[in-house]
């Protein structure tokens, strides 16, 4: 589950291009990269200001310019994990938890500075061209998709008009072939 237990944190290489891919169609596809590298992110976002766990499924989505969003599995775990190192620590916030870093998470995001810039620009790299774009364009279709049904689940006027142009544009998509 947590790579970087085997391959230790000093393997830059190994955690920032591990993939993991799917089988079949509709599988994951390759993951951004690990719980490894990823830890260096959910960290340095954590000392730049204490943050929840969807905000920091939110801020890492953002960072990465909608191509890539981690799942709550992965960034929950990792908290735990995280606290129990003794990096972060986590209070209560109403029915949530607001985590903040502490002096050992700093000690080590200073120890490894050069591998946190080198995993934050792996995440906001370049797009991948065209492909890129399309992939973005997909997740935002896909969370306003919901948000659109949350909201308007029991209008059936909206719901109706989203249905069609979403038939509208996969008929159109499916002309290109």
């Amino acid at each position: 589950m947590f790579h970087f237990f085997r391959r230790g944190h000093h393997c830059l290489e190994a955690q920032m291009h591990a993939h993991h891919h799917g089988t079949g169609r509709g599988g994951r596809g390759p993951k951004m990269f690990d719980a490894g590298a990823m830890r260096y992110v959910v960290l340095h976002l954590i000392a730049a200001k204490p943050r929840h766990g969807y905000e920091l499924i939110k801020e890492i989505e953002q960072l990465a310019g909608g191509g890539y969003s981690p799942s709550p599995g992965a960034i929950y775990p990792l908290l735990s994990l995280l606290l129990d190192m003794g990096h972060i620590q986590s209070t209560a916030d109403g029915n949530k938890k607001l985590h903040s870093i502490t002096a050992e998470g700093q000690a080590f995001l200073a120890e490894n500075a050069q591998l946190v810039e080198a995993v934050l620009a792996r995440l906001s790299g370049p797009s991948d061209g065209k492909r890129g774009d399309a992939r973005i364009l997909l997740h935002e279709l896909k969370h306003t998709l919901i948000d659109v049904v949350r909201d308007h689940a029991n209008d059936d006027g909206k719901m109706n008009a989203m249905i069609a142009i979403l038939r509208r544009a996969l008929a159109d998509i499916a002309a290109l072939r």
